[in-house]
């Protein structure tokens, strides 16, 4: 801890302003991890859930009858582009580039806005064939464990673009920086997620 003259008249040591961004820093940095940990466990309860339904099709379709591999292909490639243009946004940040890091945070958000995009299209045709979350406990439990990686990757790219209001008006502060490393955590989170439905769901599904 690092500690300054007291100026005349002060009965306590004065520290450094940036001790206290060092402690702020960490403890944010901690508690989202926590959160991040507490997000593991519900979307493993999900999995667990599709592992025990996924192949109750109650005579209804499959995945295999209904997966357009190609399509899920796609989205899986622009989800994680979508991690390496938010890298480079980091980078840019940490060299106090302002205009290039608000770029790149902008071609993450048109990536995850296409991910959700096609997500919803695909969602929006199995509907159109019937095959809604009520025709069997397979369904069901597909669109709850897709539908909820999407709503967290539309949550990221409403808090991706809130914070580029805030880059914007205040530019690489401290706070801002701290929050954009929380938002890197979690973008990165959702990818790691999205691997697991990609082949957990899709590529087994595909083979049932």
């Amino acid at each position: 801890m690092h500690e300054m003259t007291p100026p005349p008249g002060a009965t306590a040591p004065v520290f450094y302003e940036q001790e206290g961004h060092a402690h702020e820093d960490g403890g944010t940095l901690l508690g989202f991890w926590l959160y991040l940990m507490s997000d593991c466990l519900i979307f493993a309860v999900l999995f667990a859930t599709f592992g025990v339904l996924g192949r109750n099709y109650a005579a209804g379709p499959s995945g295999a009858d209904l997966f357009d591999l190609r399509l899920v292909l796609v989205n899986t490639g622009l989800l994680l582009l979508s991690s390496i243009t938010y890298g480079v946004a980091m980078l840019e940040m940490d060299r106090l580039r302002v205009e290039r890091t608000l770029k790149w945070l902008a071609i993450t958000g048109a990536l995850g806005a296409a991910f959700v995009c096609i997500e919803l299209y695909e969602f929006g045709h199995l509907i159109h064939e019937g095959a809604t979350p009520q025709r069997s406990a397979f369904l069901s439990s597909f669109f709850v464990l897709v539908g909820t990686h999407g709503l967290h990757v539309t949550f990221g790219i409403v808090w991706l673009v809130t914070l580029m209001a805030q880059v914007r008006r205040r530019g690489l502060v401290a706070e801002n920086q701290r929050r954009l490393m929380c938002l890197s955590m979690f973008w990165h989170f959702l990818d790691v997620i999205w691997i697991g439905v990609f082949t957990f769901v899709y590529l087994l599904g595909a083979m049932r």
